[in-house]
């Protein structure tokens, strides 16, 4: 089987990172489009939830104005024991449960036979990693088998769920994820350049910057939202 060089060093924690971000925006547009019809219809059912909960929001402050002070479960238990407060909740539960897991799951499929195929490939690299000159290998530096390989997306997973403690895990000697270590498995690069091309730190700055952006948009967001239920529900003055 073929052998990584000798002289190739564990890839570090950021040139991975970029590497995954690489493929995932390679995967986006796919994404998009398979999975663009289902969440029309989840937008759709979580604006009606939303509509028909903010309709109850009247409703749930008079009932809280008439039972008065007392402790708070037993002012949820009575606010959720009126049959349509508690529908519109479910309604609005499953809508959100629906369009944040839906991307998540066609995404993990997607990546699934991406990462599987290319690093089982003769690249051992998926194109974002071999764009920064990584790949992956086994233990002892062998090109991975196509078990190893699927062993080692699977147990990504666990890196997932583990709050990306697992991946921090590559950001420590010996570089090694968590997945790395279940599957037998490592990511490795040529010893030069030591580091990330300015190109590669220019994509995750672009990120940095998109993601501050959305948090602001999103507490905007946020806040608009809460300010016109509550005018709905004081009512005019």
């Amino acid at each position: 089987m073929a052998r990584a060089p000798a002289d190739a060093v564990p890839a570090g924690f950021w040139a991975r990172y970029a590497a995954w971000s690489l493929d995932a925006a390679c995967l986006a547009p796919l994404l998009a489009w398979l999975g663009a019809a289902r969440w029309r219809t989840d937008w759709a059912a979580l604006a009606d939830a939303g509509r028909a909960l903010q309709a109850q929001m009247p409703h749930v402050f008079d009932r809280l104005l008439d039972a008065g002070l007392g402790p708070p479960t037993a002012l949820a238990a009575q606010l959720l024991a009126d049959p349509r407060l508690a529908a519109s909740i479910h309604a609005l539960e499953t809508a959100l449960a629906s369009l944040l897991l839906a991307p998540v799951l066609l995404y993990a499929l997607l990546a699934l036979a991406w990462s599987v195929a290319f690093e089982a490939s003769r690249w051992q690299a998926t194109p974002g990693k071999r764009l920064l000159g990584l790949r992956v290998v086994d233990a002892d530096g062998h090109r991975p088998t196509f078990r190893r390989v699927l062993l080692r997306f699977l147990a990504a997973g666990l890196s997932w769920l583990s709050l990306n403690l697992g991946h921090a895990l590559a950001a420590v000697p010996p570089h090694l994820a968590l997945h790395d270590r279940l599957s037998g498995s490592r990511v490795v690069r040529d010893p030069a350049p030591a580091r990330l091309p300015a190109w590669a730190r220019g994509w995750l700055a672009l990120q940095a910057i998109a993601a501050v952006l959305a948090i602001g948009w999103g507490l905007q967001a946020l806040q608009a939202a809460v300010d016109a239920a509550l005018l709905q529900a004081l009512g005019p003055a």
